[in-house]
C-alpha cells in the first residue's frame, strides 16, 4: 500500500521539523518557535495552493480550522505534562495516545478492516513508537497523576487533528492544512504578543519576552517536541535573539508543512489507522538526523525501535 509508504516518509520528516524546532527553542520561547513555524508554513502552503489547488467549501474551512485548535491546545498540553516530567514515560505515552486514538476511530467508527498482517503490523508499530521515543540516560520515575492526563491529552488533541483532517473531502486539497496554519499563526501570534506587550510595560526589552525561561522544548504546530535536543544549554542573550534561531524556527515550519502534506496525501490514499500508527513515528526523523548532523550516538533500544519501525511500514504496506 503506497500510503504507508508515504506516511512512514511524512513521519521522518515531521521528526527533522522536531529536530529544527527543538534547536531553535534553545534560544526562542516555545511559543515564539511554534509561531514562527506556523507562520512560514502558512505561506508554503499559500504558495503551494495555485500548484496543489483544493475547493472551498464551508465545511473544509471549518474542520481545517478547528485542527488548527486541537494543535494548539496539543501544544499546551505537551509543555505543561513535560515540564512535570518525566520525559522519558511522558513523551512515548504521548505518541501512542495520539496513534491509538485515530486508529481506534478508523477501526471502530469508520469501519476500516484490516487483514491478520495489517493488525500484527499495527502492534509492532506502536511498541516501535515507544522504542523510537525513548530518551536514553534519562532517570526513570514514577510520573504523577497529572503529569498523565496532560499527556494523555496532548496525544489526543494531536490524534483528533488527524481525525478532523481525514474528515475533509477529497477535492478540499490543501485547504484545510491552510486553515490549521492560518489557525495556528493566529493564536500563537496573539499569545506572542501579550508576552511583547507584559516586557513592554516592564519596560524590559523585547529580547526578556522572547527568550526561553525555564524548560526549554521545542515544537512544531502539531505538538510534536524534540525534547533530547531541546533541553540542552539555552543560550542567553541579552538584548537580541541571534538569527540563527529564526531560521531555524522558520525552516521548521517549511519542513512541518511539507510533512502535513504528505500526511495528507497519504489519508486520501489509504486508511486512517493505518497513517496514524506510521505518522507517530516521528522520533524517528528526529534521532537519525541527530546521527547526521550532530553525530550523535544512537542508543540501542532506539536502533531496535527504528528496525521495527521499518518492519511495522512493510506489514501494513502488504495489508
Amino acid at each position: 500500500m503506497i500510503s504507508a509508504a508515504i506516511a512512514l516518509a511524512g513521519a521522518v520528516i515531521y521528526g527533522s521539523a522536531d529536530f529544527l524546532g527543538g534547536l531553535a527553542a534553545r534560544q526562542l520561547r516555545s511559543i515564539v518557535a511554534t509561531a514562527v513555524a506556523a507562520a512560514s508554513g502558512l505561506v508554503v502552503l499559500a504558495l503551494a495552493y495555485p500548484v496543489l489547488g483544493g475547493t472551498w467549501s464551508a465545511a473544509d474551512v471549518g474542520w481545517g480550522a478547528l485542527s488548527g485548535v486541537f494543535g494548539v491546545f496539543a501544544i499546551a498540553l505537551l509543555y505543561a505534562c513535560l515540564a512535570i516530567g518525566p520525559m522519558s514515560i511522558l513523551s512515548p505515552l504521548t505518541a501512542v495516545v495520539s496513534a491509538v486514538a485515530p486508529m481506534l476511530w478508523g477501526l471502530l467508527v469508520k469501519g476500516e478492516t484490516l487483514s491478520a498482517l495489517g493488525y500484527a503490523g499495527l502492534g509492532v508499530a506502536l511498541v516501535a513508537v515507544v522504542l523510537v521515543g525513548f530518551i536514553p540516560g534519562e532517570a526513570v520515575a514514577r510520573p504523577s497523576v497529572r503529569g498523565l492526563v496532560m499527556a494523555v491529552g496532548s496525544g489526543l488533541a494531536i490524534g483528533a487533528f488527524l481525525i478532523v483532517i481525514d474528515l475533509t473531502s477529497d477535492d478540499s486539497g490543501v485547504v484545510p492544512l491552510i486553515m490549521n496554519r492560518a489557525t495556528n499563526t493566529a493564536i500563537t501570534a496573539v499569545i506572542v504578543g501579550m508576552l511583547l506587550l507584559a516586557a513592554a510595560r516592564r519596560s524590559q526589552p523585547p529580547a526578556t519576552a522572547l527568550r526561553p525561561r525555564g524548560l526549554a522544548i521545542g515544537a512544531t504546530p502539531t505538538g510534536h517536541a524534540d525534547l533530547e535536543h531541546a533541553t540542552g544549554p539555552v543560550a542567553i542573550v541579552v538584548d537580541r535573539i541571534a538569527p540563527r534561531a529564526w531560521v531555524l524556527a522558520a525552516a521548521c515550519g517549511v519542513v512541518d508543512a511539507t510533512a502535513n502534506v504528505l500526511m495528507l496525501v497519504a489519508l486520501r490514499l489509504g486508511d486512517l489507522s493505518i497513517v496514524s500508527a506510521l505518522t507517530a513515528m516521528y522520533p524517528a526523523g528526529t534521532i537519525l538526523l541527530a546521527a547526521i548532523v550532530l553525530r550523535e550516538r544512537i542508543a540501542v533500544v532506539q536502533w531496535l525501535g527504528l528496525a521495527m519501525a521499518l518492519a511495522a511500514g512493510a506489514m501494513l504496506a502488504l495489508a
